[in-house]
């Protein structure tokens, strides 16, 4: 069991993020978000300039470039940063700015990870984000998302790849039941990563799955309650790190579960 799992904060330098609070639509902004993630006690910021909810556009590598370098470069003084992104300019360009992770939803980044040396997250998606709802299926799917981030863990390994994160994308190409499914298996997850030498992300936060399981719809401004637990879960199953919108109460969160932890494993 991971008795220090690591919180990553999320800054959206965008104008239409799933979640509005966590959208910042001015480098300042996205400054002053990034900064007091570190306050609040986040030992690594996400920053990210273009959305992945579903049914979300692209944006132009132009767009995506002036968003977020100006905030990886100033964010990168004041502790970790890794960079959001699925293009490989970005990515280099944020790398060569301060980044020292590459978190790819599209799973296409890898070797450039492995070319410049940085952590790597790699993700499970099925789609794209205009199509990765409209009915995902699978006939197994802890087993075929355990199969496909072996697979992954694989060409990182060769390729020299590390840190490396293994992410089961909840709510990338899932349905409710899917993302239930992943949560119930994280236990698995974390102990095929480790034998690769990594770890699990997983990334609840504020998701529409958390709103559609209890007795009424909940809007994204009402999950609070099932991030944090689905986060707890997480955390108690060994994952290595949590990608959080609400960083306080997730540190929190982790200061009640590690320190107990501790003295019974000590």
């Amino acid at each position: 069991m991971a008795l220090n799992p690591a919180v990553m904060g999320i800054v959206n330098v965008t104008p239409d993020s799933f979640f509005p609070a966590s959208r910042s639509t001015t480098t300042n902004d996205a400054l002053a978000r990034g900064r007091a993630l570190f306050d609040a006690g986040c030992d690594i910021v996400d920053v990210g300039g273009e959305s992945t909810r579903p049914g979300a556009q692209g944006v132009g590598l132009a767009e995506e470039l002036a968003r977020v370098i100006p905030v990886v470069a100033a964010l990168a003084h004041a502790g970790p940063v890794s960079i959001d992104t699925q293009k490989v300019l970005v990515a280099r360009e944020a790398v060569a700015a301060g980044a020292t992770v590459i978190n790819d939803v599209s799973c296409t980044l890898l070797e450039l990870a492995g070319e410049l040396n940085v952590g790597y997250v790699v993700m499970h998606r099925r789609g794209d984000s205009l199509t990765m709802q409209l009915d995902p299926h699978y006939d197994d799917v802890l087993g075929e998302v355990l199969a496909f981030l072996r697979n992954q863990a694989e060409r990182a390994h060769s390729l020299g790849v590390a840190p490396l994160w293994l992410d089961p994308g909840i709510g990338f190409g899932k349905t409710v039941e899917h993302n239930l499914a992943l949560l119930a298996g994280a236990e698995r997850l974390v102990a095929m990563a480790r034998e690769f030498g990594a770890g699990v992300l997983i990334g609840t936060s504020r998701k529409r799955f958390l709103g559609q399981v209890g007795p009424r719809v909940l809007e994204v401004d009402e999950r609070l309650e099932g991030s944090i637990a689905t986060e707890a879960w997480a955390m108690l199953q060994g994952v290595s790190m949590v990608r959080v919108h609400d960083a306080g109460a997730a540190v929190q969160l982790r200061e009640l579960l590690v320190r107990p932890l501790e003295e019974v494993v000590a």
